[in-house]
């Protein structure tokens, strides 16, 4: 990423905007996220408005009319976004377009996506001020199909089941995407009503990546987001981080569903690291753990004792959770149970190799570094920073990486606790069958 000039500066009150200046990429990226707290009450609506707001605007009023605009832009793309960091729901749009170093000479897209992108979220087509509700209602139902098959992908809705379960107190506990029940009662009234409140109250983080000089870049976001509303900003966005394990002891929940390999699947909190967080050692505590191939669950659980199909650990650096995610035969619970915690309480106690953690390490720089090769991967790594106040790039991380030390990783480590299991499994499984 040498070379790359990366700005950060505030362009409207409460609008910050993040620009990496390159000439690496043939196509530029440009989003906008309004960010906003994470409710049961309110998700499905946030979740909703992105798709509605594309379904046309005042001067593009409808979905042949926006594919013809972006076709006379080179094919560029103007997608809806919705995404949750920690108690975050991050909800808006990205959108990619061709670097004007590979047009003809003298055109530029970039002020041309920017006004569109402005115009999609402030200018949407209404009628009477009011959303449309044939738009609603198709969006709706879309949503609540998506809403639906989550619990297609086994693993997925493994996750979801056990952070449900895990937080049911906290917000973070709330799919991206909302309830069903939150999605089915929306009507396009109300959801005007509560497009125009998050308009007026969100912060706001825009991402460009590409050629343009920052200045100009912001010069053009600024001048497309100029009608928009600020009213009383929640400035005061976070995320409620929980050192403690709700009960002394882990809690243990199980679903039977129609299942042929089971899916267990295990949440930890990361107790005192959380505190005064390093985010390099939390990383590579991991990556030592469970967070790649050199793993302890990799090489000790799933290859030597052949105790599950896949297993594998991810943190939450926003909320200070972190997930063990595994699929198991049936009878093997109790045994995969507890050498799972065998290797957390390896890394507890350094029971590290040199090896081990070179590999962690080498392999966390190394997806560091490759961030820099995708637009999209430095938006979501900035977006994630940003919202934890980190102003370090990914190849500042990296460096950090390198430095880490076996007594960090146990520092990491000794104070994650084990909150509770789930286990998905099937009513009558066949031992020798997989999913």
């Amino acid at each position: 990423m040498s070379g790359v000039r990366q700005t950060r500066r505030e362009i409207l009150p409460g609008v910050m905007m993040t620009c990496l200046q390159t000439d690496k990429f043939k196509t530029g990226l440009l989003s906008l996220n309004l960010l906003t707290r994470l409710s049961r009450e309110t998700a499905a609506k946030n979740a909703l408005i992105p798709s509605v707001l594309r379904r046309g605007t005042v001067s593009c009023p409808d979905m042949d009319a926006m594919a013809a605009r972006l076709d006379s832009l080179y094919g560029a793309r103007l997608e809806p976004a919705v995404r949750k960091k920690g108690e975050i729901q991050c909800v808006g749009f990205w959108a990619d377009f061709v670097d004007e170093a590979w047009l003809p000479e003298g055109e530029s897209l970039l002020e041309q996506i920017a006004a569109l992108m402005g115009e999609t979220l402030l200018a949407p087509n209404t009628r009477g001020g009011l959303l449309l509700p044939q738009y609603v209602d198709s969006e709706r139902e879309k949503l609540l199909e998506d809403i639906r098959a989550r619990v297609n992908d086994k693993i997925s809705y493994s996750r979801y089941r056990m952070t449900e379960l895990m937080c049911p107190a906290e917000d973070y506990a709330v799919d991206v995407l909302g309830t069903e029940e939150e999605a089915q009662a929306i009507g396009y009234v109300a959801l005007t009503r509560h497009y125009r409140a998050l308009l007026a109250s969100s912060p706001v983080e825009v991402f460009y990546c590409g050629a343009a000089d920052p200045d100009r870049a912001c010069e053009a976001v600024r001048d497309a987001l100029a009608a928009l509303p600020r009213g009383e900003l929640d400035m005061d966005l976070g995320t409620d981080i929980r050192m403690n394990t709700v009960e002394e002891g882990p809690r243990y929940f199980t679903d039977v569903m129609d299942v042929t390999q089971g899916k267990l699947s295990i949440g930890y909190r990361l107790g005192a690291a959380m505190e005064e967080p390093d985010m390099a050692a939390l990383r590579v505590m991991n990556a030592v753990f469970g967070g790649g191939v050199s793993s302890k669950l990799f090489m000790n659980v799933r290859e030597k004792l052949s105790l599950c199909y896949f297993a594998s650990s991810g943190v939450d650096l926003v909320k200070g959770v972190m997930a063990v995610i595994s699929g198991i035969e049936v009878k093997d619970y109790d045994l995969a149970l507890a050498e799972i915690g065998r290797q957390l309480q390896a890394v507890q106690d350094g029971d590290i190799t040199d090896e081990e953690l070179a590999s962690a390490k080498r392999g966390l720089v190394n997806d560091l570094l490759s961030a820099g090769d995708s637009a999209g991967a430095l938006e979501a790594f900035w977006l994630e920073q940003n919202i934890l106040g980190l102003e370090y790039g990914p190849e500042e991380l990296a460096a950090l990486v390198e430095d880490v030390t076996r007594e960090d990783v146990v520092k990491a480590a000794s104070g994650i606790g084990c909150d509770m299991v789930y286990f998905l499994r099937g009513s009558e499984v066949d031992e020798d069958a997989e999913d």
